[in-house]
């Protein structure tokens, strides 16, 4: 907490994500509105401040009447249950594969190894519009074809770190010990490899964030009844010289969940590498 505070910009992102997380768990209660809620005689209703805006809906309303500033409380539940939920997916596949291909190398490393070079030939945007486009939209498949994604980074990292830690006294003494492969990886190789892998998490969470309102842009993301940042979005393109309120909250909202997840990630990596600490 004291390297936290000690940071310039660390304090206010862990704060932007605190509060994205009680809009997570709480939006239900803190919305003033149900997001769904179809009000036509509202409809392009300004912000508060502005001439003909009402208390009723402080950021406004959408083109058929949606309070906005319901939308956008509703918005961070579904950018950060992709996040969370893809990062998770694609860190426990790329941790343990990592650990396989460099513990064991040989033939599993060189398997591995390729899979990951060829996926990575395959831009993520693309490679995401193919899959869902045969898949179907969805927030499952979304989740599905961000976190297989972006397992190859970990498995990078973890296997670079794996055949260094192989190597080490405490391991050789562990295997002349009687332990097994797997205890060896989990118990004397994997914790020495976390840091690494928090740190990529951190900044892989910022990048689905990303993807996913990107996709939601594109309306191959979350479902039309599930409000999403990327299609609040493009509902807005037709309305930009008129209704300029309709693109700027959910854009700033996005930014600023963007940035605080990767000020966080920064502070992160130096609080974790004892390099920088000293």
């Amino acid at each position: 907490m004291r390297s936290l505070h000690r940071a310039r910009l660390a304090p206010v992102g862990a704060l932007l994500l605190l509060l994205l997380l009680i809009f997570t768990v709480f939006a239900a209660q803190i919305a003033p509105y149900d997001p769904n809620l179809v009000q036509v005689i509202n409809r392009l209703r300004p912000p508060v401040w502005m001439d003909g805006g009402s208390l009723a809906h402080p950021l406004g309303t959408d083109s058929v009447g949606h309070d906005l500033l319901s939308r956008v409380i509703y918005g961070a539940r579904i950018s950060m249950i992709v996040g969370v939920s893809s990062v998770l997916l694609s860190g426990v596949l790329g941790t343990v594969l990592g650990l396989i291909a460099g513990y064991w190398r040989g033939w599993p490393d060189a398997i591995i190894m390729r899979l990951g070079e060829i996926q990575l030939a395959f831009p993520l945007i693309l490679l995401a519009i193919a899959v869902l486009a045969v898949l179907g939209p969805g927030v499952n498949n979304l989740i599905l074809v961000l976190g297989t994604y972006g397992w190859v980074i970990y498995a990078r990292v973890v296997r670079a770190q794996t055949l260094s830690w192989r190597e080490k006294e405490f391991v050789e003494a562990a295997r002349c010990m009687g332990a097994s492969s797997t205890r060896i990886m989990l118990r004397h190789i994997l914790p020495n490899v976390y840091a690494s892998l928090i740190v990529i998490a951190s900044f892989a969470m910022a990048n689905n964030v990303l993807a996913e309102a990107s996709l939601s842009f594109l309306g191959l993301g979350a479902p039309p009844s599930v409000p999403s940042w990327g299609a609040m979005l493009a509902g807005a393109r037709d309305y930009l010289q008129d209704a300029w309120w309709l693109a700027t909250f959910p854009g700033v909202a996005l930014m600023l969940t963007i940035l605080s997840i990767n000020v966080v990630g920064d502070w992160l990596r130096d609080y974790l590498d004892p390099r920088l600490r000293i």
